[in-house]
């Protein structure tokens, strides 16, 4: 099967040597997305749920960008510095995730790049 890169335009930039996505077949794999606002390259302040928000629209620019929605994605990983956070990134994730989710695994992890808070990985299906 061959690999394509995917690289949108109006996507965050990657902060490290890695790609947005790759598709292989009928799969989209994205890269864990972080808080960062793609008109700064910065990470967004404030709490758990304007972190999600941003985390999500970064997904969704992945998405958008091979014509696809959350409605695609059959697997979703959520990575967080605090467990404690879960009902805010809950609330937001549900406004993303609205009918048929995915699979889900969320994780407490001990940091994240640029002390994000939470930071958010899917794996979508064309």
């Amino acid at each position: 099967m061959t690999k394509t890169i995917i690289k949108p335009a109006k996507g965050a930039p990657a902060v490290g040597p890695y790609n947005h996505a790759v598709r292989v077949g009928d799969l989209l794999f994205c890269a864990g997305q972080i808080p960062i606002d793609p008109a700064t390259g910065q990470l967004v302040p404030g709490d758990i749920k304007e972190q999600t928000r941003r985390v999500l629209e970064n997904v969704k620019c992945i998405l958008d960008d091979q014509g696809l929605a959350f409605a695609n994605v059959v697997k979703s990983t959520v990575f967080l510095t605090n467990l404690a956070d879960f009902a805010g990134m809950n609330e937001i994730y549900s406004q993303y995730f609205t009918s048929d989710f995915p699979a889900r695994s969320t994780i407490q992890v001990a940091a994240l790049p640029r002390a994000a808070s939470v930071e958010i990985e899917v794996i979508a299906h064309f």
